[in-house]
């Protein structure tokens, strides 16, 4: 805990003592084209060949059901027969259709069990379609799963699990069979999306843009920058010209605060007007002491235990308050919490404290 407190603070020191970057960022690492897309898929399959691990079939109708209409396509009928196999599990089947996938290419997908198997390791996956939204197969799934997880059971009950075993991925199990049609060569204009809306950073993208080639961008809001083709040519080629181009992002000033892992990030524009700061802890310690009560001879007495406390309070001290004044900077803040020797959760504390006062120029966000 000690190690983690003191590479979390020296972090801290570290972004508050660093210099602004000079370079900006890539144009093409803080937007999304419009209809540049990844597409989920679904569908539901069976994996044969598990070392009974499988599903129950008096457990799990589904995957008794599907069975015995795969066997039917297939010639075989065991609608009246007693299945009693675990080497088989019903499964739910993912995968994501990048944009302009060409039919015949193939995709990773991702397989999880569906009913009470135990793990998918080594199963096989027969064939599946996958589906969009629109109800249309774009992709089938075939192959081997890995889950890259262990799990080992002793006749005692005991049992050791590393990983998620009713889950895994087939690398390059899915072949692409239908292309999503998208004509992007022949559109005029195209949105650019900000991954992190911003108006500042909205309206530099449109100045860069327009630096290169002019009249061919604006901002129509913090999220969204209109992109036109140059007369004479054509929208790829335009896009291709102006991702590599620089623009310094900016953000918002905020805190982000994950209570349960004790982390806090913020950000190089958060500033804190005058306020003062006391931090310390107080530890009321009982401690209980059992003792024997012995009654003189003769004196008809009962022996007895009687308690006996002992109570303590210790304040911890030599901490001060630390002042900070209006429009400090993030490594102003820093400085004056590690000055007072807190911890991460304690710094949290402060931070909201601080929050509420009304002194911290800036959004906090709990995960």
């Amino acid at each position: 805990m000690h190690r983690f407190v003191a590479a979390l603070l020296f972090s801290f020191a570290v972004l508050g003592f660093a210099e602004p970057a000079l370079a900006g960022s890539r144009i093409k690492d803080i937007v999304d084209v419009e209809g540049v897309r990844r597409n989920q898929l679904v569908g539901y399959g069976i994996v044969v060949g598990l070392n009974g691990t499988g599903d129950s079939l008096r457990n799990s109708p589904m995957t008794r059901q599907s069975l015995e209409a795969m066997l039917e396509r297939l010639g075989v009928n065991t609608r009246d027969a007693v299945l009693n196999t675990k080497n088989v599990a019903a499964v739910m089947v993912t995968a994501e259709l990048p944009a302009f996938a060409a039919s015949g290419s193939r995709v990773d997908v991702t397989v999880s069990a569906l009913g009470d198997a135990k793990s998918l390791l080594g199963g096989t996956l027969l064939v599946t379609p996958l589906m969009g939204a629109d109800g249309q197969t774009y992709v089938v799934g075939q192959g081997t799963v890995q889950t890259g997880s262990v799990s080992a059971s002793g006749a005692s009950g005991s049992s050791v699990t590393k990983g998620v075993p009713t889950s895994g991925r087939i690398a390059s199990g899915g072949i692409v069979e239908r292309e999503i049609a998208f004509q992007m060569q022949q559109m005029q204009q195209v949105r650019l999306t900000l991954r992190n809306p911003d108006f500042t950073t909205a309206r530099r993208i449109a100045d860069a843009i327009n630096g290169r080639s002019p009249g061919t961008a604006y901002a129509e809001n913090p999220t969204t920058v209109v992109l036109r083709a140059p007369a004479g040519g054509d929208i790829v080629n335009f896009i291709t010209s102006i991702e590599n181009l620089s623009v310094d992002v900016d953000a918002p000033a905020k805190v982000v605060i994950d209570e349960v892992n004790g982390v806090i990030v913020m950000g190089e524009n958060v500033r804190v007007s005058t306020v003062a700061i006391a931090q310390g802890n107080l530890t009321i310690s009982i401690q209980e002491t059992p003792s024997v009560s012995q009654p003189a001879p003769f004196s008809q007495g009962q022996t007895a235990v009687v308690p006996q406390s002992d109570v303590s309070v210790d304040e911890e001290r030599g901490r001060q308050l630390i002042m900070l004044r209006s429009g400090v900077s993030l490594q102003t803040l820093v400085s004056g919490l590690n000055a007072l020797g807190v911890s991460p959760r304690d710094m949290i504390s402060i931070l909201q404290a601080i929050k509420a006062a009304g002194a911290l120029q800036a959004d906090i966000e709990v995960m």
